[in-house]
């Protein structure tokens, strides 16, 4: 894996979500300050709605796992390793991402 600057922290917005391309790929980028890992990494890419908006989804907490829920459908997605809580044949990609000096950093493939 390569870790590569994918933006700053002054581009994200706490709580919530922001969309970066990255190599071509639509990556929503999740800035959690309260939460130990603070960056979280997963595809942009709803498999059920059919369309990159999971980064303008909500961020929560279901039964302790952080997710984003979907603003299309409602489905819930794990910030950790992107299964989906609603039907568990479905998942998306998940990027190991962290914060270094105020730099977000990506791993990539």
């Amino acid at each position: 894996m390569k870790a590569r600057e994918i933006c700053s922290r002054s581009d994200l917005i706490r709580n919530s979500g922001v969309c970066a391309m990255v190599e071509g790929m639509q990556i929503a980028l999740f800035y959690l300050p309260e939460v130990k890992q603070e960056i979280y990494a997963i595809s942009n890419w709803d498999p059920i709605g059919k369309a990159n908006v999971l980064s303008r989804g909500i961020v929560g907490d279901i039964d302790g796992e952080l997710v984003v829920a979907s603003p299309l459908y409602k489905q819930h997605f794990s910030l950790i390793d992107g299964h989906c809580l609603e039907d568990e044949k479905i998942s998306i990609p998940v990027f190991q991402a962290c914060m270094k000096d105020d730099q977000v950093l990506l791993d990539l493939p």
